[in-house]
């Protein structure tokens, strides 16, 4: 019994050229996702992706990212959206409905054949977060442009 070849699909962060992208990011904890805003700007910088080829678009929080992300996608107007956003635990159960649901609807978009890359912090205090956005465990924001 012949078996057929298996094949090797490898992408190239390097061949920018024509794709376009949208960041989603959540206002809310902006002095993290401002941060990892600029992470991911600089890596598409680096990697020659044309600034009128990224839009950024706010939202007022985490729990928003899924929904102007799926209209995003819905659009065909991109060939990956990138989420950021920044969910950090506070004293009631709120924390784990947000990341959650953001989870949850993220996995939803890409199933409908864009991208969607999870770019939201879920961190337990404020100074993980902060150093996840460019602290001493680098910008997780660049990490996902990458992606």
């Amino acid at each position: 019994m012949q078996t057929a070849a298996v094949r090797h699909l490898v992408g190239s962060v390097t061949k920018t050229q024509g794709l376009r992208f949208a960041v989603v990011v959540a206002r809310f904890n902006e002095i993290v996702t401002r941060q990892l805003l600029e992470g991911a700007l600089d890596t598409f910088r680096k990697y020659s992706v044309n600034e009128e080829d990224i839009d950024v678009v706010w939202v007022p929080g985490s729990f928003e990212i899924g929904i102007v992300a799926e209209r995003l996608g819905k659009s065909r107007n991109y060939h990956a959206i990138l989420c950021i956003g920044a969910v950090i635990r506070g004293d009631t159960t709120h924390y784990d409905a947000v990341a959650n649901s953001v989870a949850s609807g993220l996995q939803f978009i890409n199933s409908a054949g864009v991208p969607c890359i999870f770019g939201v912090l879920t961190c337990e205090d404020m100074d993980q977060a902060l150093n996840r956005a460019g602290g001493k465990s680098g910008n997780k924001g660049a990490e996902c442009a990458l992606t």
